[in-house]
């Protein structure tokens, strides 16, 4: 918001999803037509690319409630992330973690950030103690990739930034269509191109999408 800026990104959590199931049952391990909790289009689209016969449901409340329900019957599996449980203390009940090419995560998953006044220098040099160059690189990067896909775009959008070495590595993902076809893009960069990296991973995916991206994000 004008007045304000992001003063650090401290260390990034685990940015990966996890899966919640009752007797610690994996993906792979559910019924057909199991049915699979998550509020986000992304992750819907993405479990159906890994098992087609399973349902994805609407589930709503917060990670307690959403454990509960599955617990009690409610859900055979919900999605969570992996960086939620753990800083509740509640990782134990992920039966299976993602890996991030399964299921590419929400742009900044596992991100915190540190808002200020943006006139407030002595509170921003303070906070700098906690900034991670290589997770505010990242966050960067994958919060550029969703500005340029328009912030009030309806489509599943993923991304997920990461070093390797001293090159950024960018993976991102877009769904369209009906049934929803999933595209991926990737980049490698240097850190100190993180916006531009992120916008043309956007780019890259709005050309593969070619009218069907025109029509979902009109």
């Amino acid at each position: 918001a004008p007045g304000l800026t992001i003063a650090a990104v401290p260390e990034r959590g685990d940015p990966r999803d996890a899966l919640v199931a009752r007797d610690g049952r994996t993906l792979a391990d559910l019924p057909s037509g199991a049915r699979i909790g998550t509020g986000s289009a992304r992750r819907a689209v993405q479990l159906r690319a890994l098992r087609p016969d399973i349902e994805p449901v609407e589930i709503r409340g917060n990670v307690d409630t959403r454990i509960r329900k599955v617990e009690q019957g409610e859900y055979d599996a919900a999605v969570l992330a992996i960086a939620g449980l753990q800083r509740l203390g509640l990782e134990a009940k992920a039966a299976q973690v993602f890996a991030v090419d399964e299921m590419i995560p929400a742009v900044g998953q596992a991100c915190l950030a540190v808002q200020m006044r943006a006139g407030d220098a002595d509170a921003i040099e303070f906070a700098h103690a906690v900034d991670h160059a290589p997770s505010r690189a990242a966050a960067e990067c994958e919060r550029a990739f969703l500005a340029r896909l328009g912030a009030g775009c309806l489509l599943p959008v993923g991304a997920y930034a990461a070093y390797e070495g001293r090159e950024l590595h960018v993976l991102g993902m877009m769904a369209v269509g009906d049934p929803p076809r999933i595209l991926r893009a990737e980049a490698i960069g240097a850190a100190a191109d993180a916006e531009a990296i992120g916008v043309g991973i956007a780019e890259a995916l709005a050309v593969q999408a070619g009218d069907e991206f025109i029509a979902a994000a009109s």
